[in-house]
């Protein structure tokens, strides 16, 4: 027989997942529901509300994919890209790549276009790449957590909008712990996870889309043969290549008609309700600040240590601080010693910067001072330990005089 599960007290701080809230770890233990309940339909619908307060909009079309939040990239690409279609990925880290991949996957004519790691896109190199390639959909990350960089979008959407090109966000990393409004920025379709900025666990993957998203996806609506009824209305446009990412056929799932598409993760739900409740009752501009604080306390406490940051700082995430590994130090036995000794979950990044990067997550729930200083102090630690010559203390005095200063 196996032993309860009883796992070791971690605190996660790396680029995710994160510790969930307890106030959501509570929220899943509820009683589960069926999903054409009266109750749980009402759920759904405060879902929906919450997160229009979360992503910024005003759209119909605000919900939930069942699976991380890599399910909601498949959605989002598998419903907008028709075969053959041309789409444009910036790629300034591994999950612009992943785009590529999945985008391929759907019959897309993909083009990437690539910025060194640790660097983001200029808008006139966007807006040339558009011009010169003349895609249908641009596809890009806000933030990509194996890069630590943030993309800037403010311009982009109306950019895409003057050359007819629908704009598709993965906001996986930021979401909840940096501004990202949806209209504003006239975003077309935005999507994220749980497990991140918003304090929950993996699982559950929020998505809005406008009606220009709309209206290109339900030219693709398919009603499956065992559901289909003489007012079943199908699109002209070729089937989503995808049955159980087909965004059409969920849209009438979350819809009044509540047209039966999957088996909905009640106990995610009631999660993905919980992180959205928490994170409005803070309020967006403090969550934001807090965020933007945790960083500036990483960023300050290791550069006091005498690391050195990795990438254009001018562009970096407000919840991911990348730093480069001490020449001489090994980076794996140092995050192994944080993790026996103290508990502590950092990561190491991918590709080019395997190994050469540490990454420090301050995201959600664990975007506050003790877990920074705690961290700030156990890395200092280990790294006295591996023999490595740093100012003891320096770290978290600094990290705590960003916090007092406010």
């Amino acid at each position: 027989m196996v032993e309860d599960i009883n796992p070791a007290p971690r605190l996660l701080m790396g680029p995710g997942p994160i510790n969930a809230d307890p106030r959501v770890l509570r929220a899943m233990s509820a009683q589960l529901l069926g999903q054409f309940d009266p109750q749980f339909r009402e759920y759904m619908k405060e879902v929906s509300e919450l997160y229009r307060g979360v992503f910024q909009t005003k759209n119909r079309w605000t919900l939930l994919i069942d699976g991380t939040a890599r399910s909601a990239i498949e959605a989002a690409l598998a419903s907008l890209i028709e075969p053959g279609e041309r789409v444009l990925v910036p790629v300034f880290g591994r999950f612009g790549h992943l785009k590529v991949e999945i985008a391929k996957r759907f019959g897309a004519e993909v083009i990437p276009i690539e910025a060194e790691w640790g660097t983001v896109f200029t808008l006139e190199a966007l807006e040339a790449a558009i011009k010169k390639h003349q895609p249908k959909i641009v596809a890009v990350s806000h933030g990509d957590t194996s890069t630590t960089m943030a993309q800037p979008l403010a311009e982009l959407g109306a950019l895409c909008r003057s050359h007819d090109v629908l704009l598709y966000v993965d906001a996986t990393a930021t979401l909840g712990g940096m501004d990202l409004p949806t209209d504003a920025w006239q975003l077309d379709v935005v999507s994220a996870g749980l497990q991140k900025c918003l304090s929950g666990p993996s699982g559950s993957a929020p998505l809005t889309l406008n009606e220009r998203a709309e209206k290109r996806i339900l030219r693709r609506r398919h009603t499956e043969q065992g559901l289909r009824t003489p007012d079943s209305v199908e699109g002209e446009g070729p089937v989503i290549r995808s049955n159980y990412f087909d965004l059409a056929m969920i849209m009438d799932y979350w819809s009044d008609k509540a047209l039966n598409h999957h088996t909905e993760a009640t106990t995610m739900l009631y999660a993905a309700r919980e992180c959205g409740r928490i994170l409005l009752q803070e309020g967006l501009p403090k969550a934001f600040a807090r965020h933007a604080m945790a960083s500036r306390a990483v960023s300050e406490g290791l550069q006091a240590m005498g690391l050195k940051l990795f990438g254009d700082q001018r562009h970096k995430m407000a919840n991911v601080t990348g730093v480069f590994i001490p020449q001489g130090v090994d980076g794996e036995k140092v995050r192994r010693g944080l993790l026996k000794n103290f508990n502590i979950e950092i990561g190491t990044s991918f590709g080019p910067l395997h190994g050469r990067i540490w990454r420090i997550g301050t995201m959600g729930y664990n975007a506050r001072a003790d877990a920074v200083l705690n961290t700030l102090g156990a890395l200092e630690a280990v790294l006295s330990a591996e023999k490595h010559k740093i100012p003891r203390g320096a770290a978290v005095d600094a990290a705590l005089a960003v916090y007092r200063k406010g």
